[in-house]
């Protein structure tokens, strides 16, 4: 069965560690106190991101979180993606495309955004709010790896609003280090 308590806490756990160390990544995804597995799903969220915020920097914090995305359906994406890139010339062109939009992608003065209208995180399901976005930077750290590969150059992805931070939707801004068309 797909576990993705237990995928979460792994990846987690790993990207910490390198970040650090054992001992710090254990209390981190853990708690010191007792299992967090005792936790149900919104609370493990919510208390690991603090236990994640309290130790590191808040540079640290996102790049440890983008570093935590776990891939789920990239294969498809990435050819969507490619696809929508091949037929256009421009950013503008692509987010007007019908598949684009119906993903979620729209370009706006030559800039590229992705948003979603419910937030896609299915660890996130319980969560009515969050008082951060450190959660959400999975999101853009699977962007990240998505456009980049579609792209086939560097892409920063910037987080501008999220649902679960009281937004009305999740929204991304994709940005390519160079041009791609």
């Amino acid at each position: 069965m797909f576990d993705i308590r237990k995928i979460q806490e792994q990846v987690i756990y790993g990207v910490v560690k390198s970040a650090s160390n054992d001992k710090t990544a254990k209390e981190i995804v853990y708690g010191k106190d007792e299992p967090a597995r005792t936790e149900d799903n919104p609370t493990w969220v919510k208390s690991t991101m603090k236990r994640l915020e309290n130790h590191f920097d808040s540079t640290t914090v996102k790049q440890i979180r983008m570093h935590c995305q776990c891939g789920y359906g990239m294969d498809e994406k990435l050819k969507l993606v490619k696809e929508l890139v091949e037929a256009s010339s421009s950013m503008e062109e692509l987010g007007n495309l019908y598949k684009a939009k119906a993903a979620g992608l729209y370009s706006e003065n030559g800039e590229l955004y992705l948003q979603f209208s419910f937030c896609p995180c299915p660890m996130l399901e319980g969560v009515d709010r969050l008082e951060t976005n450190t959660w959400c930077q999975c999101t853009t750290g699977y962007s990240k790896v998505l456009f980049e590969k579609a792209f086939g150059c560097k892409v920063d992805v910037e987080l501008l609003k999220s649902i679960k931070m009281g937004d009305e939707k999740c929204l991304m801004k994709i940005i390519p280090q160079r041009n791609i068309f």
